[in-house]
């Protein structure tokens, strides 16, 4: 593609929170040069503040340091810290940005981060960061992670801006900062910079509960914001991770959480619901149970549970059979002072009856509101904002707002949990790499690393840092005492803990031990190498080491997560790993990536609405697409909606599409066509398809959607007023049902149950409009809901809110009283108990609408093709359900829409358009390289008995006859994930994995045996 000389290959993201951290890394990767606007003096955003994730129960930090590292070190990424944007000017392609710099009063260059100038302090004030449970200093470090790795100061606080003048007048930190780092006579900046394009992300605010007096919040000491109690569980909050409350420091045997909090409030313009609280509640339920060395009871007050993403009723359901976790289905109506500074919950169970009960602690699930800061941003920058002040994202966009290049993501778009944040971002840096495809890589740096030391003949030389990560493994492990016991080991001449091994300072203390003790070999002792290997790497690379002289103990999910209740053993097997990590490093060798030359095709398998917008984007960025569709024409199960969520006409947008991807000049359609077979890998894809076509591709998105469930209750296919939504929806468009009066609608379908243990997301907000359809048709109608809970997260609350206003019946029904739907002289009839009455209510219904579940399609061919998992009900698995949500562990291929679960079609739009922003990553490179770490065969011991052909997941091992006629195994280095299956399997001995080799693994056995 020609360049551009009137676009700007920049991007400014304003918001450094897991949003903007993935969508700059994406640009940055793909060929941008990136300026992230943090108003902190750290990025992080929210996220380092929480204790851990959930289903997963990663520890927040450890799953966001990697990416705190990469964006800090990497070249294309320009962190601006303590800083604001103060205006927009030009259009898009070319805007002019004005940034004002806070001055921080410490030299980011020069500060060391040792704290030094914290200890000499004598001002101590409210820690913002933990909610004000602790104290901090006037000078100050955001977190213990954070990047930039340097001190602040609060000049609202620090006694020497009483008067500058005045030498005697404290000072204490410029004595004890021996980097000279310290200058408290900085003043603001005021910079310009030009961009292409402007994401924003700036995140959220949590709401603040006193501004209802029936919580007594600030009143009550024991009554805790959702922030505050995951900074008490925090490893790195004020208490250590200990669980305490406030008032006195005791262990709360009693812990309530009350759930919508500043959430689902029409009187306070909170009308939508903050869709992460009930997740977010169960979690720290869990976590708090887990953290109490008694049996804590922990009880959650709800009104409707909803736990609608991607495995999260399973966690639901493990918190109450497995944790023993309460629910209790209520309205409270206060909040009332108890004995011991205990709290009184006054409350309604369904029946009306009114109980009063006692508890130590109560945590109030506060919603999510809009950033204040950056409401005033937009409306300078001239964004529109909706009824609540959230960005208003243009209809069927995903990430667009309607200033044009002005791209929004994350929750400043609208309430959202870590996975959908984390979407928004890929599909925003698409969106992004569209618009300024003509500038890519005008901009951008390469890094360069030091020479590899040649390490021939050197005597091992090995360092061993053993990581506390807060009391993730530091309340169970004796960590000190591992790191000592690593320096008796053989080959081991340097040892020591650190707090967060995987922070930015322990990254440069790392290189640092390197140089000055020539370390030749490193070991970890910290987490898991999934999530930081590579981060650990890279620190090697900076410091002249090849990578893969690196070796990780993993004694967080081995030892201290496993064995918490056995410090003693937990010890002593830390130890153990260490010991055998020590072993094999001394036999690590060097190993060398293979470089090979990358095909810039997409192949995107599945034409509906998620892959024709993840085909059009990466078109419209330049890359030849082919797109491949089974069905004799494109559009997916959307060709079966008429109207979106928000009123949208589905059918003209889908016309529109389809006519955007048959006309492209950079797509090639494929209808009526499937795969018949893959071979190769990222950068080297063959696809052969079952019309005999053979494509050649670098990454492949699997879009391949799914199906309605056909149910095989309530008499559906054996009564004609029995019919799906989409069904009714479809006879609503036509004009079908004027005469019909009475409608039950009836949740949960084939979703929710033993053999789909999942929520299908979209069932309850489809049913409700769908009511509110047939009500502004036929005001007369009479229409029930029957529901379990009703699922209607973030905005689609209005339309709850509105169907009630508009006398829509909304009936809740239990698992073991279902309705039954039986035909009658008089008619069909519906039967259900009314959970209020507790009595059964016949209804003789006119339609009967089933709200079916959201199934996968048959994914068993792709998923063995492409060597890419499927979890338990056949949804696609992705390689991290907070951090990589559109990949695959397999390098170069990518998922998104219902082929990776249910969600509605705003999301898979957004997430189109988000495998498009990660696939191009991938495209933008000129090269591939593997990291070499691959099977290899020692000819003379092999008997070509194809074993390792037959077992090879990858298709990386072939037999091959040489020119005398000698046939043995051969392994294609840039197939190989270097599994270990073929060496395994292997009876002559004759294969092994470079950096897992025979050897390593027996001395890694003998080392404790």
């Amino acid at each position: 593609m020609t360049i551009n000389p009137n676009k700007v290959g920049a991007v400014l993201v304003v918001g450094s929170g897991i949003a903007g951290i993935q969508a700059s890394l994406d640009l940055a990767e793909s060929g941008y040069y990136v300026y992230m606007v943090e108003k902190e003096p750290a990025i992080g955003g929210t996220m380092p503040m929480l204790d851990k994730t959930f289903p997963t129960n990663d520890c927040s930090m450890c799953i966001l340091s990697p990416k705190l590292v990469d964006c800090g070190r990497h070249l294309n990424v320009k962190t601006m810290t303590n800083s604001e944007v103060i205006s927009l000017e030009g259009e898009p392609g070319n805007f002019k940005v004005t940034i004002r710099s806070k001055a921080r009063f410490v030299d980011p260059d020069k500060c060391t981060g040792c704290g030094s100038c914290a200890d000499a302090c004598p001002v101590k004030v409210d820690d913002e960061f933990n909610q004000g449970l602790g104290k901090r200093k006037a000078i100050y470090k955001l977190y213990a992670q954070a990047f930039p790795n340097a001190y602040a100061i609060d000049n609202n606080k620090c006694l020497k801006f009483k008067n500058l003048a005045n030498e005697k007048l404290c000072g204490k930190c410029l004595k004890a900062c021996q980097a000279g780092a310290i200058n408290h006579h900085m003043e603001d900046e005021e910079i310009q910079i030009e961009v292409g394009s402007v994401l924003l992300v700036p995140g959220f605010e949590i709401f603040d509960p006193a501004q209802l007096e029936l919580y007594k919040y600030g009143e009550l000491k024991n009554v805790v914001t959702s922030l505050e109690f995951e900074r008490i569980l925090s490893a790195s909050g004020p208490f250590g991770g200990h669980l305490i409350r406030p008032s006195d420091h005791q262990e709360p045997k009693k812990v309530a959480w009350i759930q919508c909090v500043g959430s689902r409030n029409c009187r306070i313009n909170h009308g939508y619901c903050s869709s992460v609280c009930c997740m977010y509640a169960i979690k720290q339920s869990v976590i708090a149970k887990e953290h109490a060395p008694y049996d804590l009871n922990a009880s959650i007050f709800y009104m409707d549970m909803r736990t609608y993403g991607k495995d999260f009723e399973k966690y639901y359901e493990r918190s109450k059979a497995q944790y023993g976790v309460n629910f209790v289905r209520s309205r409270v109506y206060g909040l009332d002072p108890g004995e011991n500074d205990n709290v009184s919950i006054r409350y309604a169970l369904e029946d009306g009856s009114i109980i009063t009960e006692e508890y130590d602690m109560v945590v109030l699930s506060v919603g999510l509101e809009p950033n204040k800061a950056a409401v005033e941003l937009a409306k300078g920058l001239g964004v529109e904002l909706n009824q609540y002040n959230f960005a208003d994202v243009q209809k069927l966009s995903g990430v667009a707002s309607n200033k044009p290049g002005v791209y929004v993501a994350g929750a400043f778009s609208g309430p959202r949990d870590i996975p959908e944040t984390v979407m928004q971002a890929s599909a925003a840096a698409g969106e992004v790499q569209k618009q300024l495809a003509e500038a890519k890589g005008t901009l951008t740096q390469t890094k360069e690393y030091p020479a590899e030391k040649d390490l021939a003949g050197e005597i091992v030389r090995t360092g061993v840092f053993v990581c506390h990560c807060g009391i993730n493994i530091g309340s169970v492990v004796d960590v000190p005492g591992v790191a000592e016991y690593a320096k008796t080991l053989p080959g081991v001449v340097y040892a020591t803990d650190k707090l967060y091994a995987c922070s930015q300072d322990a990254s440069a203390q790392i290189k640092e031990a390197i140089e000055e003790n020539g370390l030749n070999r490193i070991i970890v002792a910290s987490c898991s190498p999934r999530t930081h290997e590579p981060m650990f790497q890279e620190t090697l690379k900076e410091a002249g080491l090849n990578p893969h002289l690196f070796e990780m103990a993993n004694i967080r999910d081995h030892c201290s997560w496993v064995h918490q209740n056995e410090p003693a053993a937990a010890t002593e097997k830390a130890k153990d790993l260490v010991k055998m990590a020590v072993k094999k490093a001394a036999l690590l060798e060097p190993v060398q990536p293979v470089t090979l030359p990358m095909n810039h095709d997409a192949l995107v398998i599945g034409g509906g609405v998620a892959g024709m917008n993840a085909a059009l984007n990466l078109g419209d960025q330049g890359y030849q697409v082919y797109l491949v569709e089974k069905a004799a024409e494109l559009g997916g199960i959307a060709k079966r909606i008429h109207h979106g969520m928000g009123g949208e006409d589905i059918q003209a947008y889908l016309g529109e599409l389809i006519n955007k991807v048959t006309t492209h000049d950079k797509i090639k359609v494929y209808t009526g066509v499937e795969i018949a077979d893959v071979h190769g890998f990222m950068g080297n894809y063959e696809t052969k398809l079952s019309n005999g076509e053979e494509l050649k591709h670098g990454v492949a998105i699997i879009a391949t959607g799914a199906a309605e469930y056909k149910p095989e209750e309530y008499l559906y296919g054996h009564n004609t007023r029995v019919r799906s939504l989409l069904e009714i929806e479809g006879m609503l468009a036509e004009g079908q049902l004027k005469n019909s009066n009475n409608y039950v609608f009836i949740q949960c379908v084939g979703s929710r149950d033993n053999e789909r243990p999942y929520c299908s997301r979209i069932c309850c907000t489809k049913a409700v409009k769908l009511a509110l359809k047939i009500k502004e048709a036929k005001p007369s109608a009479n229409i029930f809901i029957l529901y379990r809970d009703i699922r209607t997260y973030g905005y689609f609350e209005d339309l709850y809110t509105e169907a009630r206003r508009k006398g829509i019946i909304f009936v809740r029904y239990s698992t073991d009283q279902k309705p039954e739907v039986e035909e009658t002289a008089f008619g069909t009839k519906v039967t259900f108990t009314d959970h209020v009455l507790n009595r059964p209510v016949e209804i003789y219904a006119d339609v009967i609408g089933l709200a079916t579940a959201i199934v996968p399609n048959d994914n068993t061919g792709l998923s063995k093709l492409f060597k890419v998992p499927v979890n338990a009900e056949g949804f696609f698995l992705e390689a991290h359900l907070k951090l990589r949500p559109v990949d695959f562990g397999t390098d170069g291929v990518f998922m998104c829409g219902l082929a990776h679960g249910p969600k509605n079609l705003e999301e898979n739009i957004a997430q189109g358009k988000a495998a498009a922003g990660r696939a191009a990553t991938a495209l933008g490179k000129a090269n591939i390289q593997t990291d070499g770490k691959a099977a290899y065969v020692i000819q003379r011991k092999c008997a070509a008995c194809g074993v390792c052909v037959e077992v090879c997941p990858s298709k990386a091992a072939t037999l091959v006859t040489d020119q005398r006629g000698n046939t043995a195994a051969e392994v294609n280095p840039a197939l190989c994930k270097g599994c270990g299956a073929c060496a395994s399997s292997c009876r002559c001995g004759a294969i092994n994995v470079k950096g897992c080799s025979n050897e390593q693994i027996m001395s890694m056995v003998q080392a404790i045996s």
